[in-house]
């Protein structure tokens, strides 16, 4: 490749700078809105990429304008020897912002680690405060470990840390009040989402469209629009002191598809334009057959160029069969 970054913008004009990785599609939790029951069928590790091959794939995506990665699973810190991954994209020039999305039950472990590596943000899955409700969501009886780890990434200094509450009608719903009470009371920002109609897990579990929660919220504690830095799709509500945040991730009933700005990448090498869309590009058979980095640099652009305008959530919500940890957070 030549020495000048260049941008990389799909077919609808839009640049992307943004790269979810995925480090694993295993997880420890089985959270009744993304993994089929009794699921076991995941990647073998030998198709996982390694550690080197996600750094070559990083350094091509940052040559190409990328600046923001997102490490995912699964859940990552299932992932051995996960900080020293880190460390090494967060040395890659031209990556600005390194972060991770975890369901926080190893975070206790890692979380100081994670910090000194380089990882600044994190992004916690916490869809309850209820110990018999967390168990019920999760399938797991995990609460202690959740609550410590997201206590042990407070502490280590992570900025922001952002609460995800994926908000499940009839199970849920009536604790989004206490989840903003809780986030005010640490610093952290809340983010509410919509569940997405990924595979049958996905498609039958609670839907709730969010927009009478945000005009809700908005009249009751008297936010105010803003715009948070990270890259990702929610739209956000400030109080005027700031001392407290939430945004809204709502694919289906407010879809962000004009704006965005990010490809995923799952644990074995396939590239993914949209969540919402069936088209991907292989890259380990690249990675592991000789190509170049001019090669895959091409084979990238010619994906991203193909990125559709939008997802079909609404229009075709049986569409996507492939699950969540599947194609990566």
């Amino acid at each position: 490749m030549d020495n000048h970054p260049q941008d990389l913008s799909d077919g609808c004009g839009r640049r992307i700078e943004y790269v979810r990785l995925s480090v694993t599609d295993r997880c420890d939790l089985r959270c009744t809105y993304c993994l089929p029951k009794g699921f076991v069928a995941f990647e073998e590790p030998g198709h996982w990429l390694t550690f080197d091959e996600m750094v070559r794939l990083v350094r091509i995506f940052a040559h190409l304008g990328v600046h923001r990665i997102r490490l995912t699973g699964g859940e990552p810190l299932l992932r051995r020897n996960l900080p020293a991954l880190a460390a090494r994209l967060n040395a890659i020039p031209g990556i600005t912002d390194l972060s991770l999305s975890t369901n926080a039950t190893q975070l206790a472990r890692h979380a100081a680690a994670l910090r000194h590596a380089g990882i600044s943000r994190l992004n916690i899955s916490l869809d309850s405060l209820k110990r018999e409700r967390i168990e019920q969501i999760n399938g797991r009886a995990a609460h202690e470990r959740i609550m410590a780890g997201i206590m042990a990434a407070k502490a280590a200094g992570f900025a922001p840390i952002k609460i995800n509450m994926v908000v499940l009608q009839g199970i849920n719903d009536d604790e989004i009040d206490e989840m903003a009470g809780f986030c005010l009371a640490h610093g952290f920002i809340l983010r509410l989402i919509e569940t997405m109609p990924m595979g049958e897990t996905g498609r039958t579990a609670g839907y709730l469209d969010l927009q009478p929660v945000r005009r809700r919220l908005k009249a009751h504690f008297g936010l105010i629009d803003t715009v948070l830095p990270g890259g990702g799709p929610a739209r956000y509500l400030k109080a005027p002191d700031g001392r407290f945040s939430v945004g809204f991730i709502t694919p289906l009933s407010q879809h962000f598809c004009d704006t965005c700005n990010r490809v995923r990448l799952s644990v074995d090498g396939t590239l993914y334009p949209c969540l919402g869309q069936d088209n991907s590009l292989a890259l380990r058979p690249l990675l592991r057959g000789q190509a170049t980095d001019a090669a895959i640099a091409s084979a990238i652009r010619a994906a991203v160029a193909s990125k559709p305008a939008r997802h079909e959530f609404r229009e075709a919500p049986g569409k996507i069969l492939r699950f969540m940890s599947q194609t990566g957070g």
